[in-house]
């Protein structure tokens, strides 16, 4: 005869008054965890007693029911009736919910407290995210979910955001095939075939780093911190139809401007609004451009206007600004952060005070009448208006002095940038090598190498000009070869001071250090200067030594040309290959006696836009090999050219490697010294490039 399985029978339930129940000292429970008995008692008081408390009747020594019902799983939620009931928000009789469980039964009280608390399995944090979801659909709204559950409004805004990505990948990682970083990346982008487009590119990857799939969610998209979208105001942006992704996870400076066509249309047509007020002032030309490279008012002469004065009321509103501006800061100088709404007045008044820093000049009216104005958008996204320029073409001839000599340097402003020939030939798009064959490393584009080269000149002019006693050496050396060598080849040292125009540089030349620092010098001197020409050579006299050198510098800086340019090969007018080598080899000593580097002095760095996107994957490589090791060159070997690059870019970024355009040759006393001493040249190090490698690069010009 079959045995009969014993049937299971079930606890009963039972409302028990609240003030019969006591907290069992079996619970195990000690230690504080998860949702506090504050929020708890909060859900209750909102939604009710969702789970029954277990409860055991409490026996005398006897054995017999005292009429008291001990607590030994559910502790959390008495607590919570406990507080409630404190608050006299709950009736001490109110009937409470409860599982009645055996006080002489075989099952430990201990065991059941246990049972309770680690059988219960954990929500999927995608359930969650689901859930908010359909709540926000059924009406709730992000504040009475926040509310609902004790949270802030923007925990709401990140669960719904994540339950908003695409379903094949929500799937995906409710079977733990992506980490919650990696849901999180691809918030940023709300195109879910975009999203599904970028998890095929990185599954098969080993390294998914969150990093990068953002990176490729947002490649065609322009950061709101650009000064493009600065200029025109996202909120412009918004009101034109424009989509501003954000990352709700992260820092993301304001966001991305997914629709770029659209900014550059509101970039243009601003300008263009602009540009009709200026016209009314009577310019004979005005450019307009985003921005304009280094050097664009090469060859202009620049007018001299004469400030106008604050009328009375202005100078009374910036007096009264100045005053608020003191007593905020004096009302919270020793507070660690600001309130948002003091932080946003202190920085209108910042602001309002900035505008008048910059007072309107005025012109001669016939001088204007000669003379353009250049039009485009500065680094920190305001209008940047450059008036008072005149064209050789448009100006009176050079006048001459007693001796006869032209002058040549009238208006030259190092501070501004790019020329007309200089946009016309950037204004094209940069082609990118072509990957070489076999891993053989081919010789630098020619372009490249002029880009580079002409940041190099940058701050080796920057670097001569803070060093009065190489400069002088450099002029009387110059000086000594005119005289007694004729026939010598000029070096990189062009004694007329005529200032190089930079035919081919990349578009962040005007940005660098160097440039900056020239641009300070230059209008530091300037404004020193007097304003009549006939009392300049007394001024000059009655300088002190220190002062005179100083000037001397600044000026003999200008005529450093270290570019490497295209040369002559057949015999003609042009640069001869002995000219560049000689060029070249008097810029590495002035280097050398300077002791000028790109990297601490000049602080280049190789970037996507200057070097690595417009090099072969075999010379990004080998860049990072040798500049971050071959480790760090097999975390991206595997990498399309375009993320190559980007990553490279990082990985670069603080080992001081250099591209040998820009690196400078050991001197010879340095190698005979470190060969006495035993060193080795350590990577990284500035090292004596092999005569093989050197002819390479002499002849680069000459093949592409």
């Amino acid at each position: 005869m079959a045995n009969t399985a014993q049937k299971i029978i079930l606890s009963s339930s039972r409302d028990i008054p609240f003030n019969k129940l006591v907290l069992a000292q079996t619970n195990v429970r000690r230690i504080k965890a998860g949702v506090s008995i504050d929020d708890l008692a909060a859900s209750i008081a909102r939604r009710g007693l969702i789970q029954s408390i277990h409860a055991r009747p409490v026996l005398d020594a006897d054995g017999y029911e005292t009429g008291m019902f001990e607590v030994p799983a559910g502790g959390r939620r008495y607590r919570a009736l406990e507080m409630l009931v404190k608050q006299k928000r709950l009736a001490k009789t109110v009937p409470v919910p409860c599982i009645l469980g055996s006080a002489t039964g075989d099952i430990l009280a201990e065991e059941v407290s246990l049972a309770e608390n680690i059988e219960r399995a954990p929500l999927h944090a995608l359930d969650q995210f689901r859930a908010f979801h359909n709540m926000r659909l059924k009406g709730m709204g992000e504040d009475e979910i926040a509310s609902a559950f004790f949270i802030s409004v923007s925990v709401v805004k990140q669960r719904l955001k994540l339950a908003s990505v695409s379903p094949a990948l929500l799937d995906i990682y409710a079977e733990d095939g992506m980490t919650l970083a990696q849901l999180e990346a691809f918030c940023v982008n709300d195109n879910h075939a975009r999203q599904e487009q970028v998890w095929e590119a990185v599954r098969g990857n080993w390294s998914k780093e969150p990093y990068q799939i953002r990176r490729m969610l947002t490649e065609n998209t322009v950061r709101a911190s650009d000064k493009r979208a600065v200029f025109v105001g996202l909120d412009a942006y918004a009101a034109a139809g424009g989509i501003v992704l954000r990352d709700l996870f992260q820092s993301d400076d304001g966001g991305w401007l997914q629709d770029v066509p659209l900014l550059e249309r509101l970039v243009a047509e601003k300008l263009r609004g602009l540009v009709d007020e200026i016209t009314n002032e009577g310019w004979k030309w005005i450019e307009v451009a985003v921005s304009f490279p280094y050097g664009s008012t090469n060859g202009l002469r620049q007018l001299e206007g004469t400030l106008v004065e604050l009328t009375q009321e202005e100078q009374a509103t910036l007096d009264t600004l100045h005053t608020e501006l003191d007593k905020v800061q004096s009302e919270h100088e020793y507070a660690d952060e600001l309130p948002d709404d003091v932080d946003q007045r202190l920085g209108e008044v910042e602001a309002a005070i900035a505008a008048f820093k910059y007072p309107p000049v005025r012109f001669d009216q016939s001088e204007i009448a000669r003379a353009g104005v250049f039009v485009s958008v500065d680094s920190d996204g305001s209008l940047l208006i450059e008036r008072g320029y005149v064209k050789p073409e448009d100006d009176a001839p050079f006048a001459e002095d007693d001796e006869g000599v032209e002058a040549e340097m009238d208006g030259n402003n190092p501070g501004d940038p790019g020329s007309a020939v200089s946009r016309a030939a950037i204004g094209g798009n940069l082609v990118e090598a072509e990957d070489d064959e076999d891993g053989v490393i081919k010789p630098l584009p020619e372009r490249l190498i002029a880009e580079l080269t002409a940041h190099r000149t940058l701050a080796l002019q920057d670097a001569l000009a803070n060093n009065p006693h190489v400069a002088m050496t450099a002029l009387l050396h110059r000086l000594v070869m005119e005289r007694y060598h004729p026939s010598a080849a000029a070096g990189c040292l062009e004694v007329t001071v005529r200032q190089h125009h930079y035919a081919i540089q990349g578009m962040d030349l005007k940005n660098t250090r160097s440039a900056k620092a020239i641009a300070e010098r230059y209008d530091a001197w300037k404004a020193d200067l007097p304003k009549d020409e006939n009392a300049i050579w007394d001024w000059i006299v009655a300088l002190d030594e220190p002062s005179r050198m100083a000037l001397l510098a600044h000026c003999i800086s200008y005529g450093v040309n270290a570019v490497c340019e295209r040369v002559d090969r057949y015999g003609g007018p042009g640069l001869s290959q002995h000219g560049l080598d000689y060029r070249l080899a008097q810029a590495d000593r002035l280097a050398h006696a300077t002791g000028f580097d790109m990297v601490a002095d000049a602080g280049w760095r190789p970037t996507v836009d200057n070097y690595l996107g417009r090099v072969t994957k075999t010379r990004i490589l080998a860049a990072v090999r040798e500049g971050a090791g071959d480790h760090a060159a097999t975390l991206i070997d595997h990498l399309k050219k375009s993320e190559m690059a980007r990553e490279a870019e990082g990985l670069l970024a603080a080992s001081g490697w250099l591209p040998e355009p820009l690196r400078l040759p050991v001197a010879e006393s340095d190698v005979a010294q470190k060969a006495e001493n035993g060193c080795e040249m350590e990577l990284g190090e500035d090292r004596e490039i092999p005569e093989t490698e050197a002819e390479n690069l002499r002849h680069t010009l000459a093949a592409e």
